[in-house]
């Protein structure tokens, strides 16, 4: 059996060809972009440097800041490029699974004395929801206003209408869904 790629080493290569070439950086846009629909926690991004440095994908240099320690940048290498390429051409091996706390409450909601709460746990997911799709809005005006010239406008706003719309979708199951459950609720 093979061994199973580590995608997020693609996710730091791919933030070197963005303006963010040191780890701070890369965690202010993981932060802001790729955090809501790629999980990297600011503990992989050193050691997750440090591997493509050793694998030759990426070189490291300090430099000089005034007033401020000196800055660790980090350069992709051409066998970073051509590494990054080769993966981007790749198909992808599977369709994520997703870790739903809600759904899993929700398949063994029946052993629950009192749907009120079934509604209310869905009514928050909801909330929660709109919220995030708020964020979303916000980032798509601001790619919209400050970034729209640059060549990767078009992908991060590809990117940002998939996590647009499927938060739009779930946020109409979720109305759905406590619509069913009050049925169910007035019925029984």
């Amino acid at each position: 059996m093979l061994a199973k790629e580590n995608h997020s080493k693609f996710a730091i290569l791919g933030l070197l060809t963005t303006t963010c070439n040191s780890g701070y950086e890369m965690k202010q846009m993981i932060d802001t972009s790729l955090n809501h629909f790629w999980k990297i926690s600011y503990g992989q991004i050193y050691p997750t440097l440090k591997k493509l440095v050793d694998e030759g994908l990426a070189f490291s240099e300090e430099i000089e800041q005034e007033h401020k320690p000196a800055k660790k940048v980090y350069v992709m290498t051409d066998l970073g490029k051509a590494a990054l390429q080769d993966w981007l051409e790749k198909p992808i091996e599977q369709l994520p699974v997703e870790k739903n706390e809600l759904l899993l409450k929700l398949f063994f909601s029946n052993h629950q004395q009192d749907k009120q709460t079934t509604i209310l746990h869905i009514n928050d997911y909801v909330q929660k929801l709109t919220a995030r799709l708020q964020t979303y809005q916000m980032i798509e005006e601001s790619i919209r206003t400050h970034s729209l010239e640059r060549k990767d406008a078009m992908y991060w706003l590809i990117t940002l209408d998939y996590g647009i719309r499927t938060t739009q979708g779930a946020i109409d199951w979720g109305y759905a869904s406590i619509k069913k459950v009050e049925e169910e609720f007035h019925n029984g």
